[in-house]
């Protein structure tokens, strides 16, 4: 196999790990669609890596977590939709092989694609180095991904949720939803929904496979950036002492005077 192209050797960087065979990495983000030699028995290892990966830094950075809790919390991790997210931000859609008819459909940016893709490096990664390396490839993607709330509560719940809660034990309002876009063919769409939260001057998108899927995206995002705004900003209005109470005693009238009253 050829020495990686310069676009590959930039993904190897970014990744933080260096193949010692390249071809490995070249076959990860080929999709059947461009020939024989492609991705799928790849993302097949890897994803078993992945639910393994990130089970060993759940079990590691939750102490306390409970089984369900930490169920849960995986599921969110290696969803779809959050798997789509960290390829995008690897920039695995300008590396992908493609059939010419794939890549004008939009192929590169299909988030099961991407998610494949992803899978099958994390796998490519397992084959080349071993157990370790995969995982410590797979701290490297999801650990800024817990900074970004720390909190296994949050993780644990639904998005929405964990959100609305948020919102309510501040007394403010809660979040609206709205399709902004929707992209891809009637069995492949991906929907982009929007997030408002007025009285924090908040709103983002987020990205699904189905309406539902992006209102947790977008959910989570906004979550994030309200839990990272300034405690002043966020802290539930004090509600007003009541005015004390004044008991006057009523004005005796003239019939009720007693002799020698004015």
């Amino acid at each position: 196999m050829s020495a990686l192209s310069p676009a590959l050797q930039a993904l190897q960087q970014r990744l933080g790990h260096a193949f010692a065979e390249p071809g490995l990495l070249q076959r990860a983000v080929t999709h059947k669609s461009f020939g024989a030699d492609h991705y799928e028995r790849l993302e097949f290892l890897g994803d078993a890596v992945l639910e393994l990966g990130v089970s060993t830094l759940l079990y590691g950075r939750f102490e306390q977590g409970a089984e369900g809790d930490l169920t849960r919390v995986r599921a969110h991790l290696v969803r779809q939709d959050m798997l789509h997210r960290l390829a995008v931000s690897l920039g695995l859609p300008e590396v992908l092989r493609l059939s010419e008819g794939e890549a004008k459909g939009g192929g590169a940016q299909r988030p099961s694609i991407l998610a494949d893709a992803l899978e099958a490096i994390i796998g490519a990664v397992y084959v080349d180095a071993g157990f370790d390396a995969a995982r410590e490839l797979v701290l490297r993607l999801f650990e800024p991904v817990l900074d970004e709330s720390g909190s296994l509560e949050v993780w644990a719940k639904d998005a929405k949720t964990a959100l609305q809660e948020w919102l309510q034990a501040r007394k403010m309002p809660v979040p609206t939803y709205g399709i902004e876009a929707t992209r891809g063919k009637a069995h492949e769409q991906v929907f982009v929904v929007s997030c408002s939260l007025p009285d924090l001057g908040i709103q983002v998108n987020g990205e699904g496979t189905s309406r539902r899927a992006a209102e947790q995206a977008a959910a989570q995002v906004a979550l994030q950036q309200a839990m990272a705004l300034p405690a002043r900003q966020v802290a539930a209005p004090k509600t007003p002492a009541p005015e004390p109470l004044i008991v006057r005693k009523p004005a005796k009238s003239r019939l009720s005077r007693g002799p020698g009253e004015a």
